[in-house]
């Protein structure tokens, strides 16, 4: 069902170069409800189709385009979490219950890409971003194993919550970042010179960090050096973020979308009555931003393109 626009939602500018980022008449639309904490969109080219995650609910959804039609895509998603999609089309998921990063084939087949780090299991990985090398660089905060809400109640075997790389050829998994509370998020930037990574520590540690760092992206491709604190939060917590072809930062925050340029300054926001957990952008020209709040999908179109399908 399409609701078109609702109560709540709006623009708030910071900088002149924000109002460039949209049409006058531009506005937010709700374009379905019914979930419990919505996450991971990704758009699925090929299918025209936005998926995306209910993690409570443990089943993934598909809105397709353009009659804004919404089914049940995976019933039983293992509390999946971040979704996105790789070089060639396919689905990369982060599972909550099996504690696993997985890749969904053109042909339906789901095989696991990563479940273990020195032969222990990740925590609950969280969010992925594919580079163009093909390797895939993912979050392992441990929500989905702290309680029975988003998954299983678990203990950790890693005692802490890192970033990793996988191996394109390999499937090696190394630990490229081991000093963040809860890394989150994470985007590339469009030179993939650079590695963007929340960490929404503050849901466990008093003061903790509710901001996005940068992190240089070493010559091999690999490794990660740097990681300054780009932004930080004023209002919730920043979760899952993605980059436009000009290095802008479109990120969730408690109060809607937050746009940041590429050297930090705040452009403006994009108001949703309802916390954002996650936003991709889709559609044929790659204009248009999805957006998971709570229990709904959002979405508006932009002048900003984004830098990847996904």
């Amino acid at each position: 069902m399409y609701y078109g626009q609702v109560e709540g939602t709006g623009f708030v500018s910071y900088d002149k170069r924000f109002g460039q980022l949209y049409a006058g008449h531009a506005r937010i639309e709700r374009l379905w409800t019914g979930g419990r904490w919505c996450e991971g969109p990704a758009w699925l080219a090929a299918a025209r189709c936005l998926v995306w995650s209910d993690i409570p609910n443990n089943r993934m959804m598909r809105l397709v385009e353009p009659s804004h039609d919404v089914s049940v895509f995976r019933e039983v998603s293992n509390n999946s979490n971040g979704n996105t999609v790789d070089n060639q089309g396919r689905l990369i998921t982060c599972e909550h219950l099996t504690r696993r990063v997985t890749m969904t084939n053109w042909d339906g087949r789901v095989v696991v890409v990563a479940a273990r780090y020195q032969g222990k299991r990740f925590n609950s990985p969280n969010d992925a971003v594919v580079k163009k090398d093909g390797s895939i660089w993912f979050t392992d905060p441990a929500y989905g194993i702290d309680a029975d809400y988003e998954g299983d109640k678990q203990e950790r075997e890693i005692d802490g919550c890192y970033v990793y790389r996988i191996d394109p050829r390999t499937r090696e998994v190394t630990a490229v970042v081991t000093d963040m509370v809860r890394p989150n998020g994470l985007a590339f930037s469009p030179d993939e010179e650079h590695l963007y990574i929340a960490d929404t520590g503050a849901t466990h540690q008093d003061n903790g960090p509710r901001h996005i760092r940068k992190f240089k992206v070493s010559s091999d491709g690999a490794s990660l050096s740097g990681g300054e604190v780009f932004a930080d939060s004023q209002a919730g917590l920043f979760d899952g973020f993605r980059v436009d072809t000009e290095g802008r930062i479109w990120t969730s925050a408690g109060d809607g979308v937050h746009v940041y340029a590429p050297d930090g300054t705040l452009l403006g926001k994009l108001l949703v009555p309802e916390t954002v957990g996650n936003v991709t952008f889709g559609g044929t020209k790659r204009n248009r931003l999805y957006i998971c709040g709570t229990t709904s999908i959002y979405s508006m179109f932009t002048f900003a393109t984004g830098c990847k399908m996904g």
